[in-house]
């Protein structure tokens, strides 16, 4: 037994086989040291997710190493295998390849983060975890409205960022437009409807117009890109059936369907107020000439009964 030990100890692929086993399991005590010291150590949720993904990769990298430097007197007969090998490889692999390449192009070029609401794919949600392969969604919208969640996990390769447009509804500028419509009859008091669909806007919406006004300074720092309204507007239409008013307003990107329903709301609140001043009116038609119907009854005589 002790003869059969000593043997071993003195073959050098056991003792690079136990030395890689004792490195990996350094590098992975301290991989969970690093990623439990950084709550103590940093307070913000946001920077303490990517310094963990950080260390988590750092940890790879290192044992990618480790091995390398472990069998590197045996890599060198086998370099010319290793290339065909590799090449091989990197066909078939060639979409693992280009997820990995998209989570890089994630990391440095910042086409969205954890926290942003996005659309990859034809998929709308919020972004909820970055891996190295894979995007984490918490999908938004299909069949519930108002850019809620619908509780499904999607998981969307990174090499997505390569091959279709990404929707950041947040991102540099974390305010969507958005806009409702009031159809108003004519013959009533139009000019206060505006009146009422402006001082409802400022009073709902306003809030969000100052924080709104220095976002989209700094877009257009960085872009060329006009420098836009962003306070609430009210213009109108007059078509056949009514007059048509439309408050456009800047919201935050989680709130349209809350800032909607405040909006409605007061505007109807404040219509109640006015004694019939204003009436919202509804898809109704008017048939304005009939036509004349000239209607015959056409029927054979009947027959007088025979005289007896």
């Amino acid at each position: 037994m002790t003869t059969t030990i000593q043997r071993w100890l003195a073959d050098p692929t056991f003792g690079k086989l136990i030395t890689l086993v004792l490195g990996i399991l350094l590098i992975v005590t301290l991989v969970k040291f690093l990623s439990n010291s950084l709550r103590r150590v940093i307070s913000d949720s946001e920077a303490r997710y990517r310094a963990r993904k950080l260390v988590t990769f750092g940890g790879y990298i290192a044992a990618v190493l480790l091995v390398l430097t472990v069998y590197s007197g045996r890599f060198g007969g086998l370099t010319v295998i290793i290339g065909v090998a590799g090449a091989g490889i990197a066909f078939a692999l060639q979409e693992v390849i280009a997820s990995f390449a998209g989570w890089f192009a994630i990391a440095m070029s910042g086409f969205y983060r954890t926290g942003d609401r996005v659309q990859l794919g034809g998929i709308k949600g919020d972004v909820i975890d970055i891996g190295v392969l894979r995007t984490t969604l918490m999908e938004v919208g299909e069949w519930v409205k108002g850019d809620l969640y619908t509780g499904r996990l999607v998981r969307i390769a990174n090499s997505f960022v390569f091959k279709e447009p990404v929707f950041n509804y947040s991102g540099d500028f974390p305010f969507l437009w958005d806009e409702i419509t009031l159809p108003v009859k004519y013959g009533t008091d139009w000019k206060l409807a505006r009146t009422i669909l402006n001082k409802v806007g400022n009073e709902v919406v306003g809030d969000y117009t100052k924080g709104a006004h220095h976002a989209w300074q700094e877009i257009t720092k960085s872009f060329l890109v006009e420098d836009a309204a962003v306070d609430p507007m009210v213009t109108m239409v007059a078509n056949d059936n009514w007059i048509e008013f439309t408050l456009r307003y800047v919201v935050d990107y989680k709130s349209r369907r809350r800032t909607k329903d405040r909006l409605f709301t007061r505007i109807l609140e404040e219509i109640d107020l006015t004694d019939g001043r204003i009436a919202i009116a509804s898809a109704t038609f008017h048939l304005v000439e009939a036509p004349t119907f000239d209607v015959r009854v056409r029927g054979h005589a009947a027959e007088a009964p025979p005289s007896s």
